[in-house]
């Protein structure tokens, strides 16, 4: 997304959109709300700190610019694309899947002699503390801060990962993606 011209970007994140709207909205939605702030505070300084034409003439050299609305629109626009391809591999596979998936992806670190194992462990129990911080009930944000520190008394734990092989259907649709990433950047 970084790299497409705004036409493109538009087009290219609308049709992400839909297909979040269409395949997971409760998912995409509980995303945005979760990030309005961060994306408000994006535009806003995208806004303020973008040089360019002031938008009304009353704040003189302390308002918001007319290129820093419009640099914040597209920031925004590719952080909405990313959260809905997040949401709808959150709402369709299972967090095995797509950790087994990551791990697929990342064979090619091998050859920098990085570790892909070390890559999905911590990914897994990322996903897993997170997903359990965000179930416990804190009535405030200094009541979750407290919880972070709290010792959480979980024994040693195992985790499988179900390796898939590489099919037809997965060559076709990398090959498909890159394609149109390769038309992206013409």
């Amino acid at each position: 997304m970084q790299v497409l011209a705004p036409g493109r970007l538009l087009i290219a994140a609308g049709l992400i959109l839909l297909c979040a709207f269409a395949v997971s909205r409760h998912k995409f939605i509980q995303l945005v709300r979760r990030t309005r702030w961060i994306m408000l505070s994006l535009l806003l300084i995208y806004a303020y700190s973008t040089p360019g034409q002031t938008v009304s003439a009353e704040f003189g050299m302390f308002g918001p610019t007319r290129e820093g609305l419009a640099d914040g629109v597209l920031q925004l626009t590719r952080l909405l694309a990313a959260l809905a391809g997040l949401a709808i591999l959150l709402d369709r596979l299972h967090r095995q899947q797509l950790v087994a998936g990551l791990y697929t992806l990342l064979a090619p670190l091998q050859w920098l002699g990085l570790s892909r194992e070390r890559f999905a462990v911590r990914l897994a129990l990322t996903l897993h503390y997170t997903e359990a911080a965000m179930l416990r009930e804190t009535h405030d944000w200094q009541d979750a801060l407290r919880s972070l520190f709290e010792p959480h008394g979980e024994a040693t734990r195992y985790m499988e990962l179900p390796l898939y092989r590489f099919g037809i259907g997965d060559v076709l649709l990398l090959s498909f993606a890159l394609l149109l990433f390769l038309g992206a950047l013409r």
